[in-house]
């Protein structure tokens, strides 16, 4: 048997230990190649979608490849750390030390290999169906067909055997100052009681606690400026929480004999605290990588509600003629609206306003003015509430997502114009939105016929229909040949929302493959840590059974272990997330409570089916060698 041979039977021998390792690979590789086919994809062209999906489509990919190196680098050292005593044996036969690392070296580049062309190979299986998905996602036109995308093949099995080649190069470092009694000993050598210290502690609850306070007290654009400095501080504080308020927490615990003697608490608390030690860096790494996914995922659900919110529009068709605009564009422009859509087949309604601009009494700025029969025409179609005002009273309207069509008070007592004669009281509000005029005035039919000449005057038209999604393509027409310019804009909500959906779909798209991309991973860290010390794990319950341990305390305890394992670092990613997306939800005014819940509990459900699954095959695992 050649040296190689012996490192490739290394490889098919140890499958489960591998097994994870490939897999996570494997998926990085697809996951890359996907994002290569979409970027590639000559249907997804800047001039078909803007750009968007593409120029993100290759951020993505850029940020996949930059994670994959450390996400390799991290797995094939751990599998390396829990493979040492079987380095030890080897080098008691006779091994060299240069042969070891040739060892590891082949075997990493075998698994590479196999993971790459594993990765495309999947990728071409799912591609049809993902480009299927994204047909309707990002919102295009044209179909996205299949093609043979011999660029991100290329691309994929270059880049992905380059990193592996490096991660092996970079990984054979690791046997550098380690002998032959370290090695066989491995994991077995005693360890000291672990030790935290009180100050960094505290450190951990003030840093969190100071974040949190921040991000929750500030207001508005103030959280952009407030984002590195509460980042830097509840990450640090999270490295500490881990590495040392969570070991002093279980000491404390430990020293009340009410808990520490409680059962099989003495054996769940002693082995908790070396658990909660070793796992401490990766329990901050998966808090971090999940937190990213749930604040990216939820940012991105939550702001696509904003845009959504803030386009929607009473009516399909709006025209606004501005005050530089002439009298034949503007009735032009109405006419080729009404020949479009009777064309079309399209039934509708006209309705008209005219907007007047009048100076504030005192020089104190300008405001828009309506009559109260056109506003009631409009505010009765799109089924809003009309007005009745008298003689010597006026309605503010003011748009906004915080007031309703109650009537919120606005606070102002009376509206005076200069040269409109005595002052009119505002003894009514309302919210109803007109594109265009988030603030504007409604007095008396009478009283705005005996207004003065206004300074300026601007036209509105709208146009009901009963079918808003048959008027996408007339609404593209009509933008293409009214457009909006200085002298007059058109807005056609079908048709504003495909466009905001086909540019947003396209960041939604990417943004969700990677917070899937970083979830996946941060399961993965928790699946190879938990499965690094099986073996040790296997002896040491051995040998508790021995004294009387039964099987369904064994089972207890490990699940409890297991739950701390796979929770707490996902817990706190989920109140980093909520306190993240709450800061959001300040800055844009705007309540995400729906859609933050939503995210988040979607995360929450996936880890506690995640954790189902690899606590039976844990336990089974366990079992096996103490029955078998």
């Amino acid at each position: 048997m050649t040296f190689r041979q012996f490192a490739f039977n290394n490889v098919m021998r140890n499958k489960r230990l591998y097994m994870a390792y490939f897999l996570s690979s494997a998926f990085a590789v697809m996951v890359f190649f996907v994002y290569g086919v979409f970027a590639f994809h000559p249907g997804l062209a800047p001039a078909e979608i803007g750009g968007t999906a593409t120029i993100g489509l290759q951020i993505a990919q850029g940020l996949i490849y930059v994670f994959s190196f450390f996400f390799v680098l991290y797995s094939m050292s751990a599998f390396i750390k829990s493979r040492s005593k079987e380095f030890g044996l080897l080098t008691m036969f006779g091994i060299t030390n240069m042969q070891l690392r040739r060892l590891v070296f082949i075997e990493n580049m075998v698994i590479g290999l196999g993971a790459t062309l594993t990765g495309i190979a999947s990728g071409l299986v799912l591609v049809k169906l993902l480009l299927l998905a994204a047909e309707s996602l990002i919102g295009i036109d044209e179909k996205l067909p299949f093609y043979m995308p011999y660029q991100a093949l290329a691309l994929t099995f270059a880049a992905f055997m380059l990193l592996f080649l490096f991660i092996s190069l970079f990984t054979v470092l690791f046997f550098r100052g380690n002998n032959l009694i370290d090695l066989l000993k491995g994991s077995s050598k005693p360890r000291p009681e672990p030790h935290a210290s009180i100050w960094l502690s505290l450190a951990a609850l003030v840093l969190i606690g100071s974040g949190y306070g921040v991000s929750l007290a500030i207001d508005g654009l103030t959280v952009v400026y407030a984002l590195l400095p509460v980042t830097v501080m509840v990450v640090v504080g999270t490295y500490f929480l881990f590495t040392q308020l969570s070991v002093y927490t279980i000491r404390a615990l430990k020293r009340n004999r009410e808990v520490f003697w409680r059962r099989t608490n003495l054996l769940f608390f002693s082995d908790l605290a070396y658990r909660m030690k070793d796992n401490a860096r990766t329990f901050f790494l998966v808090t971090v990588l999940s937190t990213v996914a749930f604040s990216a995922i939820g940012a991105l659900v939550g702001f696509k509600t904003v845009l959504m919110e803030s386009i929607q529009r009473p009516f399909a068709f709006e025209y606004i003629s501005y005050k530089d605009n002439s009298p034949e564009r503007s009735a032009a422009a109405v006419d080729l609206i009404e020949r479009e859509l009777r064309a079309e087949g399209i039934g509708f309604t006209k309705l008209k306003a005219e907007l007047r601009s009048y100076k504030l009494a005192g020089g104190n700025g300008a405001v828009m003015i309506v009559s109260e029969s056109m506003y009631n025409s409009l505010a009765k179609a799109a089924g809003g509430k009309p007005l009745q005002l008298g003689a010597n009273e006026a309605a503010v309207i003011q748009f906004s997502k915080e007031k309703d069509e109650k009537g919120e008070s606005t606070g102002e007592r009376e509206l005076a114009l200069e040269g409109g004669g005595e002052p009119l009281q505002i003894t009514q509000s309302a919210a109803f939105f007109i594109t265009g005029y988030s603030k504007y005035y409604v007095v008396d039919d009478d009283r705005f016929a005996r207004l003065p000449a206004p300074q300026s005057s601007e036209g509105y038209y709208a146009f009901d229909v009963h079918n808003l999604e048959a008027t996408e393509a007339v609404g593209q027409r009509l933008h293409d040949k009214i457009g909006r310019s200085q002298n007059d804009s058109f807005f056609s909500l079908a048709f504003d929302v495909k466009q905001l959906l086909q540019s947003y779909s396209a960041v939604m798209f990417v943004g969700l493959f990677v917070g899937a991309v970083f979830f996946v991973a941060s399961g993965s860290f928790l699946y190879f840590r938990l499965y690094t010390d099986l073996a040790d794990d296997k002896a040491k319950f051995a040998s508790i059974m021995k004294l009387g341990l039964t099987s369904r305390e064994l089972s207890k305890i490990v699940t409890r272990q297991m739950a701390i394992l796979f929770f707490l670092p996902i817990a706190i990613a989920l109140i980093h997330g909520a306190v993240a997306l709450t800061a959001m939800q300040s800055m844009f005014h705007y309540t995400l409570v729906k859609e933050s819940a939503i995210v988040l509990s979607a995360f929450a459900i996936i880890q506690i089916v995640y954790f189902m699954f690899i606590r039976s095959g844990y336990l089974r695992q366990l079992r096996s060698d103490m029955t078998g």
